[in-house]
């Protein structure tokens, strides 16, 4: 079985504490006398994982193509829900789900960013196409900071009918879009079963994905540029959705 690489002290961290079974190796440079580095090296002897040091110049070497603070794990790839396991889980929550659903994202380092504030808002699923979007990657996995391990990923070959198939359970669906007659961000209603939509880095939401919208939101912009870096954008909104939450516990 092919090992992914995780490298950096938070992701390696991550997924000692949330998945240590899924962890063959960990590598450590032996010339970082890194307290935080020491801490990694602990936890990992502690879950029993197996554990290796290189001299500097091997590990150099060996993983110098990524910003590695030191470490490096090789584990099993991580895994993603079905969309008939997600469905089944936001159909038994006792309160309002929240999904994310991003319509071709293709840069590693704009969804490691938004997993990690879909963690940090509490989003239940991120919805992503199989066609056209990256994957879980080593980059991906670095950037999220640990999140690849706590936020459910759905990979689904149709876009459209799985948005279908969440407005079948009830939930409303958003779009991110930048037309001047869509509806300010903060202008509409959160509290409800929600999922919201955001496009592809330049192209925006696709017109299929766009139709199966119940409702397209902007974010207002007062500078020139016309638009927000997707994952800047996903965060703001998803903290409105987490600030009007909380007004209504």
């Amino acid at each position: 079985m092919k090992l992914d690489p995780v490298f950096g002290i938070h992701a390696v961290t991550a997924l000692l504490n949330k998945q240590p079974a899924a962890v063959e190796t960990i590598y450590f440079s032996d010339n970082r006398g890194d307290v935080r580095l020491q801490a990694v090296r602990q936890l990992a002897n502690d879950s029993g994982t197996t554990c290796e040091s290189l001299s500097a110049v091997e590990f150099r070497q060996r993983f110098d193509q990524w910003q590695h603070q030191g470490v490096v794990a090789y584990c099993r790839p991580a895994t993603s829900v079905s969309e008939p396991e997600m469905l089944d889980r936001l159909g038994a929550l006792q309160r309002p789900p929240l999904v994310l659903v991003l319509d071709q994202v293709t840069d590693p380092h704009n969804l490691g960013a938004i997993l990690r504030s879909a963690d940090a808002a509490g989003v239940d699923c991120v919805v992503v196409p199989k066609k056209g979007s990256v994957g879980i990657t080593p980059v991906v996995r670095k950037v999220a900071s640990g999140a690849v391990e706590s936020v459910p990923v759905c990979r689904v070959t149709n876009l459209a009918r799985s948005l279908g198939e969440l407005k079948s359970l009830g939930l409303w669906v958003y779009g991110a879009a930048g037309e001047s007659d869509a509806k300010c961000f903060h202008a509409v209603d959160y509290a409800v079963p929600l999922a919201l939509v955001m496009g592809a880095e330049g192209k925006g939401l696709r017109r299929l994905g766009r139709e199966a919208c119940d409702e397209l939101i902007r974010i207002p912009m007062a500078g020139l540029v016309s638009s927000l870096n997707v994952s800047v954008a996903t965060g703001v909104v998803l903290y409105e959705v987490v600030r009007q939450r909380s007004i209504k516990e």
